[in-house]
């Protein structure tokens, strides 16, 4: 587990699942630029069975408030064959928590921690051209904007640009320097 200031980064356990799929596969939270498609107990709970949603080329942690309150999730998985490095995505559970700093948060912290486990050069995440919250949360956490993939992703029935950040490993702190002492 990884404590902020605000919030709490940690390995998913197999009682957390249920709440997770109820809050994951609740369509009327997700956000305008969130994907529709629903995750399958039945899957979900059997990738979560033969790896605990955490492996070399892939991980999901949860993001809780101090008192445990589930607020979203963070991960990280390969992208393209070729590409050094993972791509990171995140999502909150609820419209409520959104706006809140919850994400500034936990990005940042997440980075540096992939950074001091994994030997990578690079993490990167995209995000769709009109999702200006999201473009905030990766620049404040040190991403750049490299450019726009045109046309890479179909979401709600239409196939979209992506606009790429990344973040350099000499780019993002040490973890250290990003928690609270």
């Amino acid at each position: 587990m990884i404590e902020g200031e605000n919030i709490i980064l940690r390995l998913f356990q197999e009682e957390d699942l249920e709440e997770f799929l109820t809050l994951y596969n609740r369509y009327a939270e997700r956000g305008a630029f969130y994907p529709i498609s629903f995750t399958s107990p039945a899957q979900c709970r059997n990738d979560f069975r033969e790896k605990g949603w955490w492996d070399q080329d892939q991980g999901r942690m949860l993001i809780t408030d101090k008192k445990g309150r589930m607020l979203g999730t963070i991960f990280f998985f390969k992208g393209a064959t070729y590409q050094e490095g993972y791509e990171v995505g995140y999502a909150l559970f609820r419209r409520e928590d959104r706006g809140k700093g919850i994400v500034s948060e936990a990005l940042p912290i997440f980075s540096a921690y992939l950074f001091a486990l994994k030997p990578i050069p690079r993490l990167c995440l995209h995000t769709a051209p009109g999702n200006a919250a999201s473009q905030r949360v990766a620049e404040k956490a040190g991403y750049r904007h490299e450019g726009t993939l045109r046309k890479a992703f179909f979401l709600r029935g239409v196939t979209q640009d992506i606009e790429l950040y990344s973040l350099l490993r000499e780019e993002c702190p040490p973890l250290t320097d990003i928690l609270p002492s």
